[in-house]
């Protein structure tokens, strides 16, 4: 785990709901009427949700992988997941693809998933997640190679600054054997692309 995120403290529900009522009244809004007389609640309830990952382990998710001498690419592809840039605190939202090659042992496929969304739901940057995701694989369950990538669409640049909505930012993570030998890098990222450009 990251220094970052070494004995986070739970989100501070009550600052939270102060520093949106500044907020509030910062553009202009009356935070004590109807509309809004329970948002600064419900935001605090929000991040505490958008952001768990950042109270969460990673590696709790990666204790229970199986011994089992299987020797290919195990790969989960299209994994859902959001997060929220840390540079305007606006989310990214896209697909995460994990795959690795296993040294005598296996995860549960739910696994993979939840390796995502635990580096996912915390301030991040798309390359610092990629990373993570293959880096915390690699230093658990000790495969021969990890691949990432992810696929994802910023509501930073969609609606705000260049807004260019449709455009998919996408980054990749290799290691091990995927990065140091290329016929095998080429098996997993055709593998990983099942035919897209």
């Amino acid at each position: 785990m990251s220094k970052n995120n070494e004995n986070r403290l739970p989100v501070d529900h009550d600052r939270i709901k102060r520093a949106v009522t500044e907020l509030l009244l910062a553009v202009g809004e009356d935070p004590t009427r109807e509309g809004l007389i329970d948002t600064p609640d419900r935001v605090a309830r929000m991040y505490s949700e958008l952001l768990a990952g950042m109270a969460d382990n990673p590696d709790r998710h990666l204790e229970s992988a199986f011994t089992e001498n299987y020797d290919e690419i195990v790969l989960l592809r299209d994994i859902p997941f959001f997060s929220m840039c840390e540079h305007h605190l606006m989310p990214f939202i896209g697909k995460a693809h994990v795959a690795y090659l296993p040294a005598g042992s296996v995860l549960g496929v739910s696994k993979l998933a939840r390796i995502v969304d635990c580096f996912a739901r915390r301030l991040q940057l798309q390359e610092r997640l990629t990373a993570q995701i293959a880096d915390s694989l690699m230093g658990t369950i000790k495969p021969l190679g990890v691949a990432v990538v992810i696929e994802a669409s910023h509501s930073c640049m969609t609606i705000r600054g260049v807004k260019k909505p449709g455009s998919v930012m996408v980054t990749s993570a290799i290691r091990g054997i995927f990065k140091s030998d290329p016929r095998s890098r080429n098996e997993v990222m055709t593998l990983l692309n099942n035919g897209r450009v």
